[in-house]
């Protein structure tokens, strides 16, 4: 396959967010409310769009409604949200805490105590994602139906 038609490949997760503030460029429409930024979050090089693939994560999503209700040690959060792997915890809650929204407690104790909880800036986020939670438990239902009529129609055009 020549290499202009390969698949884009995704930067890793702990690398969605840039170190550093991208170059200037001259902004039309509204600003970042932090920096110069320009926003438009249908440009491919919007920071908007970095935040947005972060916080699109379904780990994401599924730590930041534990973690407002209460700080959490790593274990038990593993235990609470089926599937998340070891890995994918420890990825997903350290891009949390680079980007403000979690705080990590450490206790020197034996074996050595971590506890994970919301920061204020997660706090305001929480919600929002906490309504997507909402969204899909009231929804899922009508998802299923229509997932089912979609796959008969395409069955019988096969």
């Amino acid at each position: 396959m020549p290499a202009r038609d390969a698949a884009v490949k995704k930067a890793p997760f702990r690398d969605m967010v840039p170190f550093e503030k991208p170059p200037a460029k001259p902004a039309r429409g509204n600003k970042a409310q932090r920096g110069n930024w320009p926003t438009n979050p249908y440009a491919q090089d919007c920071p908007t769009r970095l935040v947005l693939d972060r916080i699109a994560d379904k780990w994401t999503v599924l730590l930041l409604i534990l973690l407002s209700r209460r700080p959490w040690r790593f274990n038990e959060l593993r235990r609470e949200i089926g599937g998340l792997t070891q890995k994918m915890a420890s990825q997903t809650l350290k891009g949390l805490e680079r980007d403000g929204l979690v705080k990590r407690k450490v206790t020197p104790t034996v074996p050595v105590t971590v506890e994970y909880s919301i920061t204020p800036l997660g706090r305001t986020l929480s919600d929002t994602v906490d309504g997507l939670r909402i969204w899909a438990e009231q929804h899922m239902g009508d998802v299923a139906k229509a997932q089912s009529q979609y796959d008969r129609t395409k069955a019988q055009t096969v």
